[in-house]
């Protein structure tokens, strides 16, 4: 099992920035991906940004440009991955979700909030 830590999230003005982290313990040998997901009020949850153990990455359109997920950090008894927001915009206001993947398990943490003021 893998427990997984969400931090970051906060109130900021359009146009501002933030950085959300992740962290992931327990398990974490077997980590394939991480990555962030987002969850407006009334809406579906949607991928935002997602990175693989050897780096690749993933974006939704809406936020190329904006948004950077870093590669996975390790240490010996946690695996850490960050996202950085810049060029906030109001409809990014969401609950942001971190999801780590190994072989056929998904482990997610609680959520982190994210408001951004017009």
């Amino acid at each position: 099992q893998v427990q997984v830590v969400e931090s970051g999230g906060g109130l900021v003005q359009a146009g501002g920035s933030l950085r959300l982290s992740c962290a992931a313990s327990g398990s974490i040998f077997s980590i394939n991906t991480m990555g962030w997901y987002r969850q407006a009020p009334g809406k579906q949850r949607e991928l935002v940004a997602t990175v693989t153990r050897v780096g690749s990455t993933n974006y939704a359109d809406s936020v190329k440009g904006r948004f950077t997920i870093s590669t996975i950090s390790r240490d010996k008894v946690k695996n850490t991955v960050y996202l950085q927001m810049n060029s906030l915009k109001p409809e990014d206001t969401a609950v942001y979700y971190c999801r780590v993947t190994r072989a056929a398990y998904e482990d997610w943490g609680q959520g982190t909030q994210v408001t951004v003021s017009s």
